[in-house]
């Protein structure tokens, strides 16, 4: 499959994907609301994390996928970053938000005061809602596989997650709607669940782009594999000071090698091209290298 069609299916099937959510969001809200769920209220702003995530990435990749400029020399890979840190925050704030609301009805409910029980409309919403998410994940898996995506395939294994959450959701507001009485705790006990899945992708998102703004070096695996690479070509005596950080999508990467002592100019810039080039092919065209080149001592030599 050419690049181009391979780029023009994984947006086909993220844009599919953004407006299922999109529906499901406002459906699942407004079950919520008018069926008396606190649980369908919790699930549908997990879905809005979703696809509020999804809106704020679409937004800003454009801008960071902007050239680099004059103020910008590294290029915009950090509003990106900034972007998800943001999300993430919006997100934890909502989970407790949602666990405070729901432990005082779970408390009020213990000390004596009736819960409302669920309407039907938020018990037929959370079935929906589970069989269209488990038909989106079955569908961007197929497209995943058949066009080699490692990201569409893990977007697939986000809609199944988000079906398996809403299976808790369903429990929650089935026990409640046909037990009712006492059992209506159920409910908000199902949206502190709920509330819990928030904080795990609040955690997920902002963990990993917090100790990107922190300068945090690239994982153990990726400067391993940029060792093995630097020092099988030809020519490269020694490395040292290898600094990696994250920028975006972009990997930075400065090191310092060691060529032979009597080694000419030319012939030093070859071998830093050359590291460059597989550099680039190994993480992308637009990773930024810097590698400074050191001659070999006589005692090093010997």
């Amino acid at each position: 499959m050419r690049m181009l069609d391979r780029t023009r299916e994984a947006q086909k099937v993220t844009w599919i994907g953004f407006f299922v959510n999109l529906i499901l969001t406002a459906g699942k809200l407004i079950a919520g609301i008018f069926g008396n769920s606190a649980a369908m209220i919790a699930d549908g702003i997990h879905s809005l994390s979703d696809f509020v995530t999804d809106f704020i990435v679409i937004l800003f990749i454009r801008i960071s996928g902007q050239e680099r400029d004059k103020g910008h020399p590294y290029g915009h890979g950090k509003f990106e970053t900034l972007a998800s840190v943001l999300i993430s925050v919006a997100l934890l704030a909502v989970a407790i938000g949602i666990f405070t609301n729901s432990v005082q009805k779970i408390y009020a409910t213990l000390q004596g005061e009736t819960p409302e029980v669920p309407e039907a409309i938020a018990l037929i919403a959370a079935a929906v809602c589970i069989a269209v998410k488990e038909i989106l994940y079955r569908y961007t898996a197929f497209v995943g596989k058949r066009i080699d995506s490692p990201a569409v395939i893990a977007n697939a294994w986000h809609h199944r997650s988000d079906a398996l959450s809403s299976i808790g959701t369903l429990a929650g507001i089935g026990g409640a709607f046909f037990l009712g009485g006492k059992f209506a705790i159920l409910d908000p006990i199902a949206a502190v669940i709920v509330s819990f899945f928030i904080a795990k992708v609040a955690f997920e998102i902002g963990f990993p782009n917090i100790q990107e703004l922190l300068e945090a070096s690239l994982p153990p695996d990726v400067e391993e594999e940029i060792i093995r690479i630097i020092r099988n070509t030809d020519k490269v005596r020694f490395l040292h000071h290898l600094q990696t950080r994250k920028i975006g999508s972009i990997y930075a990467i400065d090191v310092h090698i060691k060529l032979d002592h009597d080694i000419s100019l030319v012939d030093a810039h070859d071998v830093a091209t050359e590291i460059e080039e597989k550099l680039r092919q190994k993480y992308g065209k637009q990773t930024q290298i810097n590698i400074h080149m050191e001659p070999l001592s006589e005692n090093e030599n010997a």
